[in-house]
C-alpha cells in the first residue's frame, strides 16, 4: 500500500474514477463492508455479538454490508440506522435492501455487550457530532468492548483530523484505499486504534490524475533520492557539515546536532565556535573537528572550510551579537549556494522580522521549529490559524518562506514551498526529552551534506530521528539517537 494520504476531496475522486472506469459503487460498497467484517473478525474473533450503527450516508451503507458479513460468519447482529431506510439514497439505499434482519432506530437502539462496527460518519463529516447520533454512540461505547470504525471514528474530519463536538475512540479504524490525513493527525490520529487500509479494487492508476500532495513518511517516500556512499569516493565527496556554536556555557546543543550529522553520514564535520568556547568544544569532541569562528571571521572560515551545509541556532543565544553572527552565516551560505539548517534560538533571532529574513536564504534550507518557535515566525493570520490543520499550516508557511519547513511534533509535518508535505508517525513520547531536536537538526545537515534534497533529507531525518529513539526504547536522552542510526540503517538496508 502506497504513502500517500487522500483528503476527503480526493477520495471522493478516487471513487468516481473508478466507478466511470466500469466498477459500480455497489460493488465498491460490498468490498469496503466485506473488509470492515473481514477485519473486525481477524481482530476480534471472540465475540460473538455485533452492535451495528448505520448513518444516512455511503458510511452507514458500509455498515449494512458488514452488518450482512458478520451474520454470514455466524455472529448475531443488532443493528441500527440513523434514519429510516426509505429515506436512504444511492448506493446506501442498495445495501440496506441486502440486510434481512430488522433495522432499529437510534432512540430505541439499546446496545449490548459486544463489539461495535460505528458506520454513523465518515471522513467528510465537517459538522459537529451531537444529539440523537452521539447519544446512541455514546451509549453504546459503553458496554461494548471492542469498537470498530468504518473509515474514520465517527466525528472526526477526514481532512483535518479534528474532533466535530464529540467522538468515540475506536480500538480499531478500518478504511479504504489510501488513509486520510486525519489518521496522521492529532488529534484524531489518538482516537484510530489500529488503523486498517482494507483494499476495495480502486486501481493505483487513478492517482496520476488525482496528483496528490499529501503523504504518510515512510521510507519508501525518500528511499529513491538516498544517496549512498560511493565507492571510489572520499569523505569531502560525502559532504562537510558546519555546526554553528554558542558560546561558552552554550555549547552542548552544537555538539548534539554535530554528532548527530556525523552518524547520519557527513564525511566530515566541524564545529565553528566563538573563541571562548574552543576549549570547552575541544575537550569533549573527538572524529568532530573544531575551527574557531567569531562573527567577524566565521564567513570566511565557512568561505576557506569546504563546508557544503550548515546548521546554526541550537544555543546560539538571542542578543544582538548572535543575531548579527547569524546574518553572516546566511550570507555565506547564501553566497557559496551551501545547505542551510536553523533550528532553535534562530527563530528568535529571526522572529523580529521573519519577512526580512527569508529572502536572505539559500535555496536548499530547511527549518526545524516546534509549535512556539513557528507562531514566532508566521503569524495565525497568514497561515489560517487554528482554522486549517496543522498540514495546511506548515505548507502555507513553506510557501512563505521559500524554505522546507520541518513543524515538529508528534504529528511532524515535513512541508516543501511547491505543496508537497508528509505526516510522520512513528515518533514515540520518549522523543520529548532535552536535546532531541538538535540532534534531529543535525540529522537533518548530514543527510543535505550527503547530497540528499532539502524535502526528502528532511522527511528521511524525522524518520530515522522517530526510528532510533524506537530502537533505543525507554530511557532515551538526546544522546542516545544518534548512536542508533547504525542499528536503524542496517534495519532499512540504507548505507
Amino acid at each position: 500500500m502506497g504513502c500517500e494520504l487522500l483528503t476527503t476531496g480526493e477520495m471522493g475522486r478516487a471513487d468516481a474514477m473508478t466507478i466511470s472506469g466500469g466498477t459500480p459503487g455497489s460493488e465498491l460498497m460490498e468490498r469496503a463492508g466485506a473488509g470492515v467484517a473481514a477485519a473486525a473478525l481477524a481482530r476480534f474473533p471472540e465475540i460473538s455479538y455485533w452492535n451495528v450503527l448505520c448513518g444516512p450516508g455511503n458510511n452507514g451503507g458500509d455498515g449494512f454490508v458488514a452488518a450482512r458479513h458478520l451474520v454470514g460468519a455466524g455472529k448475531t447482529v443488532a443493528l441500527a440506522c440513523l434514519v429510516p431506510v426509505e429515506r436512504l439514497a444511492g448506493d446506501a439505499a442498495w445495501a440496506a435492501s441486502t440486510w434481512d434482519g430488522p433495522v432499529q432506530t437510534f432512540q430505541d437502539f439499546a446496545a449490548e455487550a459486544g463489539g461495535l462496527i460505528d458506520a454513523v460518519f465518515g471522513a467528510g463529516l465537517t459538522r459537529p457530532l451531537d444529539g440523537i447520533a452521539w447519544s446512541a454512540l455514546e451509549r453504546a461505547g459503553v458496554v461494548c468492548g471492542a469498537i470498530v470504525g468504518v473509515d474514520v471514528p465517527s466525528g472526526i474530519d477526514g481532512t483535518t483530523g479534528q474532533v466535530c463536538g464529540h467522538a468515540l475512540a475506536s480500538d480499531l479504524t478500518v478504511t479504504f484505499f489510501r488513509k486520510k490525513p486525519a489518521h496522521c493527525l492529532y488529534p484524531g490520529r489518538a482516537l484510530m486504534g489500529e488503523i486498517e487500509v482494507a483494499d476495495i479494487g480502486i486501481p493505483d492508476a487513478v492517482l496520476a490524475g488525482i496528483k496528490p500532495l499529501a503523504f504518510e513518511n515512510c521510507p519508501s517516500l525518500w528511499r529513491a533520492s538516498w544517496q549512498s556512499p560511493d565507492p571510489a569516493g572520499h569523505k569531502y565527496r560525502r559532504g562537510h557539515a558546519g555546526i554553528v556554536s554558542g558560546g561558552f556555557g552554550r555549547t552542548g546543543a552544537a555538539r548534539l546536532a554535530a554528532r548527530g550529522a556525523l552518524r547520519a553520514g557527513a564525511g566530515l564535520v566541524s564545529v565553528l565556535s566563538p573563541p571562548d568556547a574552543m576549549a570547552e568544544n575541544a575537550a569533549q569532541l573527538t572524529a568532530i573537528m573544531v575551527k574557531q569562528a567569531g562573527t567577524d571571521t566565521v564567513g570566511d572560515v565557512i568561505g576557506k572550510g569546504r563546508i557544503s551545509t550548515l546548521v546554526a541556532g541550537p544555543g546560539l543565544g538571542r542578543g544582538k551579537e548572535q543575531a548579527r553572527l547569524l546574518e553572516r552565516v546566511c550570507a555565506a551560505a547564501k553566497r557559496g549556494g551551501l545547505a542551510l539548517v536553523l533550528d532553535a534560538d534562530a527563530f528568535t533571532l529571526m522572529g523580529h522580522d521573519p519577512d526580512g529574513w527569508f529572502p536572505r536564504l539559500p535555496s536548499r534550507t530547511v527549518l526545524t521549529p516546534h509549535d512556539g518557535e513557528f507562531s514566532r515566525l508566521f503569524s495565525a493570520d497568514k497561515t489560517g490559524g487554528q482554522d486549517v490543520s496543522r498540514l495546511e499550516r506548515a505548507r502555507i508557511a513553506a510557501q512563505i518562506c521559500g524554505c522546507v519547513l520541518v513543524l515538529k511534533g508528534p504529528d511532524t509535518v515535513i512541508a516543501a514551498p511547491d505543496g508537497r508535505a508528509a505526516i510522520n508517525t512513528n515518533a514515540p513520547p520518549t522523543l520529548a526529552t532535552a536535546g532531541s531536536g538538535d540532534v534531529l537538526a543535525g540529522f537533518v545537515a548530514g543527510l543535505l551534506a550527503r547530497g540528499i534534497e532539502a524535502f526528502e533529507a528532511g522527511c528521511a531525518a524525522v524518520y530515522l530521528h522517530g526510528a532510533a529513539a524506537q530502537t533505543f526504547g525507554p530511557g532515551l536522552i538526546a544522546e542516545d539517537l544518534p548512536e542508533m542510526l547504525p542499528k536503524v540503517y542496517a534495519s532499512l538496508d540504507l548505507c
